[in-house]
């Protein structure tokens, strides 16, 4: 083990997409600190989730096992898998002290706080989003407002007041234009104010230490602040993929979706939006992420005011993607598009990992538990799926290989939406396959002809046989990924 403990900061978004960084290619968003904390680190560009939801795309990075090994397949589980340790329980049994702030989201958190597995936390801010809907103290956020003086009620106007019963019921005095909560009162802030006092505390303790910092943003209904809204233009702002005729070789749940909303009719239909509408959505998601910035920003300030920076692995992702819009949907659902699976990954450690680099290698969220054990300097547990990152982070293996491809997988995700899909993705950097299983129809896409996923190459007979061979190479990918050694097999019979 090293002579001094890593601590660790692992910083996760909720439904931000890969696309949503200045320095890695946009020119409409604004994120100086993410920008110099990929200067600092390392930024893996082709990075992807194991599932386009939740709680099982946050099961599989905590666990380091996959989904569907870990049972969690979709939102709203009664209990989580007994059999399955999380990272943050490892590391609280080696001797850290692990924190909290903001979502965890294994289970259903429906009126009330989600049912906690053994997850290794002792420091426990519990907030699964920011709306009034539990009983009064189960919100920690809401009891910050409150110690405030501040009631949500008074300083956020939008669609949707209450998430409590899905899908949200609006609001019938909404004048259509959200009004945002300020900066100083959002969520994001009060998980970053939260983490700085857990490590404040963790530090006296004199032990190493771990804080989780789940904020909701920029997790819809999107309610960034005015001054931040204000800070671009809605006429700048790109519109979403599309190209006219794309629709006609979608799967079916995809062109309901186009007519009658995202997520099986839960978002506004895309064909009732104007350019204009479907700009300022774009504007009010990229203000959002550039709270997130600020505020991610703030936490890196306050690392290197203390000391903590040089020996603090950072990690900043998010648990999926948002379509925004792309191929005329909204939210997420059953849709494997690069909007909603592609994702945000970086890293830094000053003093153990490389700086100022930018990975192409395709990787998996389920490698990130298994990369944390190995920076921390603990054997990686036989039962973890994931490949560790540490051989690409530390400049030991070559920059631009790390797996021959990824996988993600949905199985009736989300109750009252796309529940007769059950899907598996498969993509290579080139290819990208998926396979609805019990359903004749499917999705084939060439990224080197077609990196917008605008046609769907399924039913092309010159593209008979490639669809074979990725058909087979889906089906071993999902079986060869989801072999669970938790049973540990060390003797002959």
């Amino acid at each position: 083990m090293a002579d001094k403990p890593m601590n660790i900061v692992w910083f996760c978004t909720d439904q931000q997409r890969w696309d949503t960084i200045h320095a890695l290619g946009n020119p409409y968003i604004k994120t100086p600190n993410i920008d110099k904390f990929i200067e600092e680190g390392v930024a893996f560009t082709r990075a992807y989730t194991q599932a386009p939801i939740c709680s099982p795309s946050r099961s599989c990075f905590l666990t380091g096992r996959y989904p569907r090994t870990t049972k969690t397949m979709a939102n709203g589980n009664e209990f989580y898998s007994k059999d399955e340790k999380l990272v943050t329980r490892l590391l609280a049994d080696a001797g850290y002290t692990c924190g909290l702030a903001g979502k965890l989201h294994l289970t259903s958190a429906q009126g009330k706080m989600e049912t906690r597995t053994d997850d290794g936390y002792t420091y426990m801010q519990w907030s699964e989003h920011p709306n009034n809907d539990w009983p009064k103290g189960v919100n920690a956020y809401q009891n910050w407002l409150e110690e405030k003086g501040v009631k949500w009620e008074d300083i956020y106007g939008g669609e949707y007041p209450s998430m409590s019963q899905w899908p949200p019921v609006r609001n019938p005095n909404f004048t259509g234009k959200t009004v945002g909560v300020p900066a100083e009162y959002h969520q994001t802030t009060w998980c970053v104010e939260k983490a700085i006092e857990f490590i404040e505390e963790a530090r006296k303790e004199g032990c190493p230490w771990l804080i989780s910092l789940n904020p909701y943003d920029p997790h819809p209904p999107l309610d960034p602040p005015q001054a931040y809204k204000d800070r671009l233009k809605i006429e700048d702002m790109p519109l979403p993929l599309w190209e006219d005729g794309e629709l006609d070789n979608k799967p079916p749940h995809q062109q309901k979706d186009y007519y009658q909303g995202g997520q099986d009719g839960q978002a506004e239909p895309f064909p009732s939006l104007t350019d204009m509408d479907k700009r300022e959505r774009f504007r009010d998601y990229y203000a959002e992420i550039e709270l997130v910035d600020d505020q991610f920003g703030r936490l890196i300030k306050y690392l290197d005011d203390i000391g903590e920076r040089e020996n603090t692995l950072v990690i900043f992702m998010s648990d999926h993607g948002e379509m925004n819009g792309d191929h005329g949907l909204y939210w997420k659902g059953a849709y494997f598009y690069e909007a909603l699976v592609h994702v945000p990954l970086i890293m830094s450690c000053p003093s153990k990992i490389l700086k100022g680099v930018k990975s192409d290698a395709l990787v998996e969220l389920v490698d990130i538990a298994p990369t944390i054990m190995e920076l921390a300097g603990y054997e990686i547990p036989y039962y973890m799926q994931g490949k560790s990152l540490v051989p690409i982070l530390t400049g030991k293996q070559e920059l631009h290989y790390h797996k021959d491809a990824v996988y993600c997988e949905y199985y009736r995700g989300l109750k009252g939406t796309h529940e007769e899909i059950f899907a598996t993705m498969y993509f290579d950097g080139r290819y990208k396959i998926v396979n609805y299983h019990g359903k004749d129809y499917g999705e084939l896409y060439d990224h080197e002809t077609d990196p917008q996923e605008f046609h769907n190459l399924w039913d092309k007979p010159e593209c008979a046989v490639l669809k074979v061979d990725l058909i087979k190479k889906n089906f071993d990918s999902a079986i060869l990924k989801n072999m669970d050694y938790s049973m540990h097999r060390i003797y002959e019979y």
